[in-house]
């Protein structure tokens, strides 16, 4: 499975700790940026990370910043995302059964790796539900192009 991953300055760290923790486990790991703590704009960076998930040039995708929410509001903007602000393995499992989210956010003020790790585990593992979810996947789509 191949995941692409970004952060802005405020999320550099855990960014840094998640691609090295994705790559022990065998995921291959497309790096958006930002490569440094200097102060960055997350939108641009957000913007990489969705585009790519939208094309299907990654399988999914992770954004962090510290609080997630900027991320989430931009990665959003893409047609086709569905990005869930998870600060639990709760949030991180119904956001994958319910809603299929296919890009993880996380505010690293909120969430350290070893959080992050479960997080993130829970998120990869569990798969959408379909059902009744998959007719409300279709009305946000209908929703999306109707703007």
């Amino acid at each position: 499975m191949k995941i692409a991953i970004g952060s802005d300055h405020g999320g550099f760290k855990l960014k840094q700790q998640i691609a090295k923790l994705l790559k022990s486990k065998k995921y291959s790991v497309k790096d958006f940026g930002t490569d440094c703590q200097e102060s960055c704009d997350y939108p641009l960076i957000a913007f990489s990370v969705a585009k790519s998930v939208a094309r299907k040039d990654v399988n999914k995708g992770i954004l962090i910043c510290k609080t997630g929410i900027g991320n989430c509001i931009a990665a959003n903007k893409v047609k086709g995302i569905r990005a869930a602000l998870c600060y639990n393995i709760k949030a991180a499992e119904l956001s994958r059964r319910h809603n299929d989210s296919n890009i993880l956010v996380l505010g690293a003020l909120f969430t350290n790796i070893a959080k992050a790790r479960e997080i993130i585990k829970a998120w990869l593992n569990t798969d959408f539900e379909g059902g009744r979810h998959l007719r409300r996947i279709k009305q946000i789509e209908r929703i999306e192009k109707s703007v």
